[in-house]
């Protein structure tokens, strides 16, 4: 099973913000990128992890540490 430690770290970083509660669109102004770029990292975040929703990429963002919930 792919775990975090697949991600590269911009994967990591993108999916700890998703995470936070940022919009593709705050992310991408923050990262300088486009938002396509976003979207195109957390489709590729998703693919690899096996997940399927927003939700659970937050869910395993916490899981796993990235952030914690409040």
């Amino acid at each position: 099973l792919p775990t975090i430690d697949d991600l590269t770290m911009r994967q990591r970083e993108i999916l700890q913000l998703v995470a936070e509660g940022f919009s593709a669109k705050e992310i991408a102004d923050q990262l300088k990128v486009s938002h396509r770029t976003i979207e195109f990292h957390k489709s590729k975040i998703m693919e690899q992890l096996n997940l399927h929703t927003t939700a659970e990429l937050v869910k395993y963002a916490i899981t796993h540490g990235l952030v914690v919930a409040s």
